[in-house]
């Protein structure tokens, strides 16, 4: 007969807690924080906040039970050793840009794994993700594409006018001199 663990319910809501973040989360990095003094930890956590990330410590355990409990199977193979998480609610490419930014002046943290959506990517793959256009790019460039045809048309009938007064002009002038 197997035995089932009872769990305290503080963990049962924090793992409740951890999966409801995972559910509505666009993006999820997991790093290994380990070799980062608590200052370079509060520094990370300050450029993460003024990103609108999350990035918190997590015991693996809760994060298997999170995981399983949202449907976030795939990064159940990432979650060993010291885990920290960054969660983006809003721009999916941001914890990466924050992550590597960080990183040209710090050793750490290693990203082990990116979840974006539903995909599971390696850590290696944090690199190219920080090189995605934010959502205030790629709507700056739909914006700009749907202004080319008008700022275009605009162009060709002031040409249209210009022309007809360079005519006129010279009409005018031909006038004048007779």
């Amino acid at each position: 007969m197997e035995q089932t663990r009872e769990y305290r319910p503080e963990k049962i809501s924090a793992v409740s807690a951890f999966s409801e973040k995972l559910s509505n989360a666009k993006s999820v990095f997991l790093t290994d924080y380990s070799g980062l003094s608590v200052a370079d930890i509060s520094e990370l956590r300050k450029k993460f906040r003024e990103n609108q990330t999350e990035y918190f410590v997590v015991k693996n355990t809760l994060a298997r039970l999170g995981a399983k409990d949202a449907g976030k199977d795939g990064i159940l193979p990432y979650l060993e050793g010291p885990i920290a998480v960054a969660i983006s609610y809003e721009d999916p490419a941001s914890p990466a840009r924050v992550l590597m930014d960080f990183k040209k002046t710090h050793p750490k943290p290693d990203v082990k794994a990116c979840l974006i959506e539903d995909d599971v990517y390696p850590g290696s793959e944090a690199e190219d993700i920080a090189k995605w256009a934010s959502r205030e790019e790629l709507l700056a460039k739909v914006v700009g594409s749907l202004n080319a045809p008008i700022t275009g048309l605009v162009m060709t009938l002031s040409g249209i006018q210009r022309k007809l007064l360079y005519a006129l002009n010279a009409v005018a002038d031909k006038k004048d001199d007779q």
